[in-house]
């Protein structure tokens, strides 16, 4: 299996990262031969990769890393990186190569001392692996002061050192820094080409992965969890009856509060898992006894701890709720398109009953009001609106 398997409907991004990958083993293999670079190598020092969410940006950059590090003796007899077999191929993919550090972050934004730390790793050399490459999977997320700090390491980056940034679109990086990187830009995958990835990786039946991969419009991780998860399945069929039960004030109000509490009780139930283990290292790591008290001066770092789990608590609960409005958000489009007889396949189709009323009941004009208000909900959040009050307004302008 090669690395570029698990890349879904990207051939063209495929291609150009396959030339670049042989591009770059060229040249680390000229090198210790103590021969001349090749020249018009395909290969540079940093790439940035963009795309709608679900699009496959963070697959594409980590498959990229396992093929520089590709090591197979294939090589030698005209077989191209990323074997997906090999030590170096194996090691980067499931995030244990010492030469492939990969940066994501589950708190609302990376701040200068991490990115710091990146840009020293930066500059080592290779410890065992062909490239030192940083995998920065949210580079939306830099703040200017750690864009600011990365843009000198990519302006003048260290000899076989290999950045590659995602984000969801050029606009989320700084000019500065997309100006010096190569852009690759993905695309949504089909609604076939997602449910045959369900089929074959996750064993999950036809048409339950025909139906999660068309409810989710082409988005990979949100179809899995779709197909795989009962309690999305359940989440998704709530916020899929909000609709119906926006009629009156008190209907709109209640709906609200119940999208916040079922994202609040999402994020509790994905950070008490996490929460208890990292605690439960710390305090080893900080040499507290077994069920003893912990030791004097330690006070700070678990109050550190708890500090950094009440930001992921918070950005998990905003990723819950914006998932949920993208639901809502595919309900009006296919209310639309069933009141414009478009011909094209509705996303939620098993609850078209309900897509027909209320198509029936209202127009165009005033579907597309009700798109504008999922949408400006969703940027209200990301101004850091409090979300019980973005989400309540919401609920009033549906009812228009």
């Amino acid at each position: 299996m090669a690395v570029w398997d698990d890349l879904v409907g990207q051939a063209r991004v495929e291609e150009q990262l396959a030339a670049a990958a042989r591009d770059a083993d060229a040249l680390v293999t000229a090198q210790a031969a103590g021969e001349p670079a090749p020249e018009a190598s395909k290969m540079t020092h940093a790439w940035l990769f963009t795309g709608p969410p679900g699009s496959g940006r963070d697959t594409a950059a980590r498959a990229f890393a396992a093929a520089l590090q590709c090591v197979s003796p294939d090589r030698a007899l005209g077989g191209a990186p990323g074997c997906g077999f090999c030590d170096g191929c194996h090691t980067a993919l499931i995030g244990t190569h010492a030469d492939v550090q990969v940066v994501r972050t589950d708190l609302l934004s990376i701040g200068v001392k991490e990115t710091r730390d990146l840009v020293r790793r930066a500059q080592l050399s290779p410890a065992v692996g062909r490239w030192q490459v940083i995998v920065l999977e949210d580079a939306d997320r830099l703040t200017e002061g750690a864009a600011n700090v990365l843009l000198k390491a990519v302006e003048e980056p260290a000899p076989r050192t290999v950045w590659l940034l995602c984000a969801p679109s050029l606009e989320d990086v700084l000019p500065t820094i997309r100006s010096r990187c190569r852009h690759l830009t993905l695309s949504t995958p089909s609604v076939d080409a997602v449910a045959d990835v369900l089929i074959r990786r996750d064993g999950v039946e036809p048409e339950a992965a025909h139906a999660a991969a068309r409810a989710t419009q082409g988005h990979i991780d949100r179809a899995r969890r779709l197909a795989t998860d009962e309690r999305a399945r359940a989440r998704r069929a709530v916020v899929l009856k909000l609709p119906l039960r926006v009629g009156d004030v008190g209907g709109g109000l209640r709906a609200a509060q119940e999208l916040i509490d079922a994202a609040a009780e999402d994020a509790k139930q994905m950070a008490e898992e996490i929460d208890a283990k990292e605690t439960d290292e710390l305090k080893a790591a900080l040499g507290a006894a077994q069920g003893g008290r912990m030791p004097r001066g330690t006070a700070g770092a678990m109050k550190e701890l708890e500090e950094r789990q009440k930001r992921r608590r918070t950005r998990t609960q905003r990723d819950s709720l914006d998932l949920a409005l993208t639901d809502l958000t595919g309900f009006y489009r296919d209310v639309l398109a069933l009141q414009l007889r478009a011909a094209t396949a509705l996303a939620n189709e098993d609850v078209r009953d309900a897509l027909e009323r209320i198509a029936r009941d209202t127009t165009p004009e005033r579907t597309l009001r009700r798109i504008e208000a999922v949408l400006a909900c969703r940027e209200a959040l990301d101004r850091n609106v409090a979300p019980l009050l973005a989400v309540e307004a919401m609920t009033m302008a549906l009812r228009d």
